[in-house]
C-alpha cells in the first residue's frame, strides 16, 4: 500500500515539491497509528474479526524509510538542511510507535535522526522547533539536553508576557530568523517537555522522573495523569527518587518502572485504590 501523493508539513514551503510519489514518514506514521488504534479498539470491544482486519491492513504498509542519517523524509529522501520543522520524526514523538522502549535497533535509529538535525544546525529554527527538541530529549531520557533547549527556547523566543514569537528575539544566534509572529505550539511543546521529565507513561509503563536534570536535585509534582487513568504523585530529593503514590480511577493493571526495586512492579488496582511506593515500602502499601 502507499498514498498517491503524500507530504511532510513545511518541508519544502509548501511549493509543489512539498509532494512526494512516496509515502512520507509524516503520512506514514499517521496511517500506521490508525490502523494500531483501531485493532486496540476493535480488540477491547470484543470485535475480534475487525482486529484481525486492522492488523492485516497494518501489516500491507511499509517501513518507516531510513538511513545511515537516521529517518528520512521519505524513501530516498533525507533531510539535508536546517529547518523548523521536525515532521518526519512524528514516528517517535509524539506517537511513540519507534521507542526506547524497542531495544538497541530502536535508541540507535533515534538518536541517529536527533544528531543529523542537531548537525544540521538551528540556522532555520524556530522556538518551537527548540521546545520540540526538548521533547525528544526526554523521550531518552537525556534531562540536561531538554533542560538547556527549554532555557534557550525561554530566554530567546518568547516574550515579557510569555508568548512565543517564532524568531529569536535576542538575536544571539540561536536562529536566522528574528521576526515575531506569535504561535502557541512552543509554549504547549514547553510544558509538554517539562512534564516528560517528570513523568511519562506512553509505553504503559509508568516512570517517574525518567529525564531529570543535574541540576534538579529535589522536585516533586502532584496528580499528573499517566496513560491508563492513573494519577501519579511523586517526590525527588537529593538527586533520588523518595515516594511515588498512584491512584487508579478505574481500575486495572497498573505498571510501574520501580525505581527501588530496578525493575518493573505490575500491580491490578481497584477503582480508587491509592498505592505508595518508598525505599521502605518497595512494593507499594495501600493507603
Amino acid at each position: 500500500r502507499k498514498l498517491p501523493l503524500s507530504s511532510s508539513p513545511e518541508i519544502n514551503d509548501n511549493r509543489i515539491d512539498a509532494w512526494f510519489q512516496e509515502t512520507t514518514n509524516y503520512d506514514l506514521a499517521n496511517i500506521r497509528l490508525a490502523y494500531m488504534v483501531a485493532e486496540e479498539m476493535a480488540d477491547t470491544l470484543g470485535f475480534k474479526d475487525e482486529a484481525i482486519h486492522w492488523k492485516k491492513q497494518l501489516t500491507e504498509w511499509p517501513d518507516f524509510a531510513k538511513n545511515e542519517s537516521g529517518l528520512l523524509i521519505a524513501p530516498g529522501i533525507p533531510l539535508t538542511e536546517s529547518h523548523r520543522h521536525f515532521s518526519h520524526l512524528l514516528a517517535f514523538h509524539p506517537f511513540g510507535i519507534i521507542d526506547a522502549s524497542q531495544g538497541n535497533g530502536s535508541i540507535d535509529l533515534i538518536l541517529r535522526s536527533i544528531k543529523n538535525i542537531e548537525q544540521l544546525g538551528p540556522d532555520y529554527w524556530t522556538g518551537y522547533t527548540y521546545a520540540w527538541l526538548a521533547n525528544l530529549k526526554t523521550r531518552v531520557f537525556d534531562g540536561d539536553e531538554a533542560l538547556r533547549n527549554l532555557h534557550i527556547f525561554i530566554k530567546a523566543f518568547c516574550g515579557p508576557n510569555s508568548f512565543h514569537l517564532n524568531g529569536d528575539q535576542l538575536k544571539a544566534g540561536f536562529s536566522q530568523f528574528t521576526y515575531r509572529p506569535f504561535t502557541l505550539e512552543g509554549n504547549f511543546a514547553c510544558a509538554a517537555a517539562i512534564q516528560e521529565m517528570l513523568l511519562q507513561s506512553h509505553t504503559g509503563v509508568i516512570r517517574v522522573f525518567p529525564a531529570m536534570p543535574t541540576k534538579w536535585q529535589d522536585a516533586s509534582f502532584c496528580n499528573l495523569r499517566a496513560m491508563g487513568a492513573f494519577l501519579v504523585t511523586a517526590s525527588y530529593e537529593k538527586g533520588k527518587v523518595s515516594s511515588i503514590t498512584i491512584e487508579s480511577e478505574k481500575g486495572g493493571m497498573m505498571k510501574l518502572l520501580n525505581p527501588f526495586l530496578g525493575r518493573v512492579t505490575e500491580k491490578q488496582m481497584k477503582p480508587g485504590e491509592k498505592l505508595l511506593f518508598t525505599i521502605s515500602s518497595p512494593m507499594g502499601k495501600k493507603i
